[in-house]
């Protein structure tokens, strides 16, 4: 049974990117407040600002300004881009280096500060040093099965900790001090300051892209055998239960309640709270999804979109405008944790005398009692 729960909405479309150049390719994108970055395959980065704009019967859309583009001089594709926003700094890796680059005028900084031999890299989110003004970024060497950690600061770059791998790492995702690893044929947990690891399930690389996403203190949510987002935490146990992915998912990510994920053909939507498939999206040629600060979006090799979600409450009506009751329920009370106790409280008392009569309605006299009461 579906749900709607996003809509998708066009951000920047091609002719803003690349004209009449369709040699053009979008390789990464990053997303910090209103700024939107994106990478491509000719070695170019470029800044717009996005604006949303809502019309008086509620429709989002979005206005990309843009700002400037900048070429960093390389016959190489822009892999990766993620913003330092304390530091207005701009991480870009491109030929196996990470530079240092201002989110404003998009200039390196002027020491040259870089990290070289970088495979890929990502962010600490919930870093261990401390430091306002320093982010904590892990990259996958080049060097065979290493793992390295630096601090970054404004113009410097300082290397914390190198650390081995069983098998050669091909993603990974940060949380304080843990390392959540996906090896050639296993997912793995390791404590970097501590050295020990742990086995999470086997997995093929070889066979299929692994997905290792960090979702909350602790917490991290990877593509498993057979076709399944699995949950670990960092003591490798997993608190929910996994969420039926088609076998060839690109991408994933979180806008809570929901995991979304990207395969050749569509967008998913699955709920974290009954894992139920909620939602689809046909949308192909997607080959990026990512979530920033709880913006969901999408890209193609052409275009920029954003899955815009509806407002609980109104999925929440929409559900028992369907008489789905049990479904309304579980949204009401996972809606908690977004919304304010005082409204909460009053919201979720009107649903529940909503639902009431809905099952009074079905003679469900028993189950009607309940939620009166």
């Amino acid at each position: 049974m579906s749900v709607k729960a996003f809509k998708l909405v066009s951000a920047v479309e091609r002719e803003m990117l690349m004209g009449d150049k369709n040699c053009i390719n979008i390789e990464c994108i990053e997303c910090c407040g209103k700024n939107l970055y994106i990478g491509t395959n000719d070695c170019f980065i470029y800044h717009f600002m996005l604006d949303e704009k809502v019309s008086t019967a509620g429709k989002i859309t979005f206005a990309a300004t843009k700002q400037l583009h900048k070429y960093l001089g390389l016959k190489k594709p822009v892999s990766e881009l993620k913003a330092a926003s304390a530091l207005t700094r701009l991480l870009v890796l491109c030929d196996n280096t990470i530079t240092l680059v201002n989110m404003i005028n998009l200039e390196p900084v002027p020491t040259g500060a870089r990290i070289k031999g970088a495979v890929t890299f990502t962010l600490n989110e919930n870093p261990v040093s401390g430091d306002p003004f320093c982010v904590e970024v892990c990259i996958i060497s080049v060097k065979r099965r290493t793992i390295q950690m630096f601090m970054v600061f404004e113009d410097r770059v300082q290397i914390v900790k190198e650390v081995f791998t069983p098998e050669q790492p091909c993603a990974v995702a940060v949380d304080g001090y843990y390392l959540c690893l996906a090896l050639t044929t296993q997912y793995i947990i390791l404590n970097y300051n501590t050295g020990v690891s742990q086995d999470l399930f086997p997995y093929c690389s070889d066979e299929k892209r692994p997905i290792v996403k960090r979702i909350g203190r602790q917490e991290f949510l990877l593509a498993g055998p057979g076709g399944l987002g699995m949950f670990a935490t960092v003591d490798g146990i997993s608190q929910r239960a996994p969420v039926h992915w088609s076998e060839n998912v690109i991408g994933a990510a979180l806008c809570f309640p929901y995991v979304v994920a990207l395969d050749d053909e569509f967008i998913t939507v699955h709920s974290m709270l009954d894992q139920q498939q909620k939602q689809t999206l046909p949308f192909k040629e997607g080959h990026i999804l990512q979530d920033f600060e709880g913006k969901v979006i999408v890209a193609t090799n052409k275009g920029v979109y954003i899955l815009v979600p509806l407002p609980l409450e109104k999925q929440i009506q929409d559900l028992l405008a369907s008489h789905r009751v049990e479904e309304a329920l579980v949204l009401a009370k996972g809606a908690r944790r977004n919304i304010p106790k005082e409204k909460f409280q009053v919201m979720y008392k009107r649903i529940l005398q909503q639902a009431g009569f809905i099952q009074f309605a079905q003679l469900q006299f028993l189950e009607a009692k309940e939620l009166f009461r």
